[in-house]
């Protein structure tokens, strides 16, 4: 094999043919003083619920316009909740104080559904498109375009200025790590370019201002023979502290060993959510643990947040990717860097690839005003 092509290779990720796809698209804008009064006749403070028609009309009219194009999984949701999107075998949705989470199979489940709470005014809008089919990242250019064609469409239509209009596109492939050791026998091979590039590929162009960011988050579910493995003292005020002081050591470790230097350990019980930030953010809000990344900059570190009196049920690594990460074949090398770290962490954790499972999501955002 020539040089040339034993670099090409170094930077390919080989993941398990049992990958999981998905995509999603967000279409965010403000619920202004200004829109609301192009439906003064759908909107009167005297209603019990004065903003429910005002959210019909707006929900019907996303629908109408999806219909139009054959899109047939979209939710409009107006309650300021964060919308996010796992994969499932059953289609359901799970809310929370702060969340919507969208559970479905993007190779069988159809749905367009509302959520709005008709008295409260929302401060924004979203406008939620999910992705369907089996080759949803080969498709995922064409897709993008449909969806800007009808966010165009939907702007017109209310007489939005298309610069008010937030477009968030959301990939992500979802796997276990050891699936190889419970029986997948087969591989898929990604280079997992930038979405600009992929994009550019297929003459689908994006704004020059967007931000973009790639990053993984990898899942330990807590076991008993894990809590073996620490000293917990049940009387103490703080009887985890050992477990979690245990595990940001060894992610530490592993962590720097594969030159992993932008990352985080999340085991406090909240919902790692990872945002593009021109400063490193870390705070929470609510059932949120909110990590802002400015990737262009050098690497923040490793940090680790958790409850030391409080038993989690899984720990979250995160790993964000920086420019150095991204080479000219894509963020395979990163990838596979992770897999390495994370490897290293599972022996010394003790932890058996036949039975016990490590999941790993690869994301990549982009975002812009359309």
């Amino acid at each position: 094999m020539s040089i040339i092509r034993k670099r090409s290779a170094a930077h390919k990720a080989y993941l398990p043919g049992n990958v999981r796809d998905n995509q999603y698209i967000l279409a965010e804008f403000s619920l202004t003083d200004e829109l609301i009064q192009q439906f003064s006749g759908k909107y009167s403070e005297l209603k019990p619920q004065p903003y429910s028609d005002l959210y019909q009309q707006l929900s019907a009219l996303f629908f109408e316009l999806t219909d139009e194009v054959e899109f047939d999984n979209c939710q409009f949701i107006a309650n300021d909740k964060l919308a996010r999107v796992r994969y499932s075998q059953e289609l359901h949705q799970w809310q929370t104080n702060q969340q919507i989470i969208f559970y479905y199979n993007p190779e069988s489940h159809h749905l367009k559904k509302s959520f709005f709470d008709g008295s409260k005014r929302a401060k924004k809008v979203c406008l939620l498109f999910l992705a369907t089919g089996n080759d949803i990242r080969v498709n995922a250019a064409k897709f993008h375009s449909r969806v800007s064609q009808v966010v165009q469409k939907f702007c017109e239509k209310i007489q939005l200025d298309k610069s008010d209009m937030r477009l968030r596109d959301h990939q992500h492939l979802t796997y276990d790590l050891f699936a190889k050791n419970k029986g997948c026998t087969t591989t898929q091979v990604h280079k997992l370019r930038e979405i600009k590039k992929r994009y550019a590929s297929q003459d689908v162009q994006l704004p020059t201002y967007h931000s973009a960011m790639s990053y993984a988050v990898v899942t330990l579910n807590i076991t008993n023979k894990l809590l073996q493995q620490v000293e917990i003292d049940s009387n103490s005020q703080d009887p985890y502290n050992p477990l979690y002081t245990y595990l940001t050591d060894v992610f530490t470790m592993a962590a720097k060993r594969y030159n992993l230097n932008n990352g985080a350990m999340i085991a406090n019980g909240l919902v790692p959510i990872i945002r593009y930030s021109i400063h490193e953010i870390v705070s929470r809000v609510g059932e949120l643990q909110m990590l802002g990344y400015n990737p262009e900059q050098s690497p923040c570190g490793i940090i680790s947040k958790w409850n030391a009196g409080e038993l989690t049920d899984s720990v979250q690594f995160v790993f964000v990717a920086t420019p150095e990460n991204n080479s000219e074949y894509g963020f395979g090398r990163f990838l596979n860097q992770i897999e390495q770290a994370m490897k290293l962490m599972a022996v010394e954790l003790e932890i058996e690839p036949s039975k016990d499972e490590l999941m790993v999501r690869f994301h990549q955002h982009l975002a812009y005003n359309f």
